[in-house]
């Protein structure tokens, strides 16, 4: 098999990591009010891509295409959601570092990949693993001459000190925790270990990052971390989910959670489970922006009696028509947290209002429309200078 088949073999099945992914990008972007996960029409139509390019934002904005790969499919793990999962029946490949590292180059030079996801299934345990994740990264970085975006899996059973080299060479790294707790993981994967193996690598990033200088990482900036969740895999709830994932971002500064919807995958112990609809994911994305850059807590939450988030409409608009419909928000006195908490204003609308307020009272929905603002979503839930906007409505 040559290095090209290799990669082909190793990449089959990335779809399934969606971290960067432009999808969960556009998700973001538009969090409170997107309805559709729609791809952006600026990257590179799949058609006209390598099978194992996938169109990416990074985590400063900028849209690349990165390689999305492993090093081996060869896995001891068991993981009974995983296509790469040990005993499953399918042809295997792997990389040597310098190999792939060689490979990527060729890619990279010939504007095939900007930035590289590397992650690996399990062979001769975890950290041997880590060891040629690493080795890799090292070549790339010191040998090769790669400064572009990096983004590196820590794997279950990793040493601290393998953590901290990672995230001297990397941009990002992570680890999947797949499920939000202890029991839930075992339905997924009984063969790993929650704290000590999943969580604990999260918590020496943290750790590392508030001991050390960032000038002693790679440019000279600390790297993000994220995680990622099997939504539906375990039958547990969205509750749980965001549980996890709230205490993730407060305590160890995760960037972001990604959310992946379970579908069953053949030969697998799962493979006569129910797909998980993916309008759930899409809700759970929204709800976990809200929770990081919106100012709402677990409890503002419209969690349903099963402890699930509505699918028929965003969790935002659901909350606001419980709270705001009978008590608007008045736009030329609102503090900027309860400006976010209307539908259709984020950040950067809520500052825009905020500077507006400056220099002139804020009278009719002209305004907000001049900033941009979709005046249908806002207006049932605002006042304007004492008066409801949704009667203005008919102007529009």
């Amino acid at each position: 098999m040559n290095a090209l088949d290799t990669l082909i073999e190793l990449s089959s099945q990335m779809e399934l990591e969606h971290a960067e992914d432009a999808s969960t990008a556009l998700v973001a972007k538009n969090a409170p009010h997107s309805a559709q996960r729609d791809k952006p029409a600026c990257f590179t139509p799949k058609e006209k891509r390598a099978a194992f390019t996938h169109p990416a934002q990074l985590p400063n904005g900028k849209q690349v295409v990165l390689l999305k790969t492993l090093l081996t499919s060869a896995c001891e793990r068991d993981c009974y959601y995983c296509p790469f999962r040990a005993g499953r029946d399918f042809r295997r490949a792997m990389f040597k570092p310098q190999e792939f590292a060689e490979l990527f180059m060729k890619m990279n030079k010939a504007k095939m990949a900007e930035g590289i996801f590397l992650s690996s299934g399990i062979a001769a345990g975890g950290a041997n693993t880590q060891n040629r994740i690493i080795d890799t990264a090292e070549i790339l970085r010191k040998k090769l001459g790669f400064r572009g975006y990096m983004h590196l899996k820590i794997m279950p059973g990793a040493e601290k000190g393998q953590v901290e080299r990672m995230m001297q060479l990397a941009d990002r790294v992570s680890i999947n925790l797949e499920a939000p707790n202890i029991e839930r993981l075992a339905r997924l994967a009984p063969h790993k270990i929650f704290i000590e193996e999943l969580l604990r690598p999260l918590k020496w990033v943290e750790e590392i990052r508030r001991s050390q200088p960032a000038y002693k990482f790679w440019n000279g900036k600390y790297p993000s971390t994220v995680t990622q969740f099997v939504a539906g895999g375990s039958d547990e709830s969205d509750l749980e989910l965001l549980t996890t994932t709230n205490w993730l971002m407060k305590n160890v500064r995760l960037t972001r959670a990604y959310f992946s919807a379970f579908h069953p995958i053949r030969d697998t112990p799962l493979e006569n489970k129910t797909a998980v609809d993916p309008l759930r994911e899409h809700r759970l994305y929204q709800a976990s922006f809200l929770l990081r850059d919106y100012g709402f807590d677990l409890e503002d939450m419209p969690f349903m009696q099963n402890e699930n988030l509505p699918l028929h409409t965003d969790p935002k608009m659901a909350w606001a028509q419980t709270n705001l419909k009978e008590k608007p928000v008045e736009i030329n006195k609102a503090e900027r947290r309860d400006l976010l908490r209307i539908p259709g204003i984020g950040p950067k609308l809520a500052d825009a209002i905020l500077q507006a307020r400056r220099r002139t009272k804020l009278r009719d929905l002209t305004a907000l429309r001049k900033m941009g603002i979709i005046v249908a979503r806002v207006s049932p839930f605002v006042l304007l200078d004492g008066r409801r906007a949704e009667s203005q409505m008919a102007m529009f």
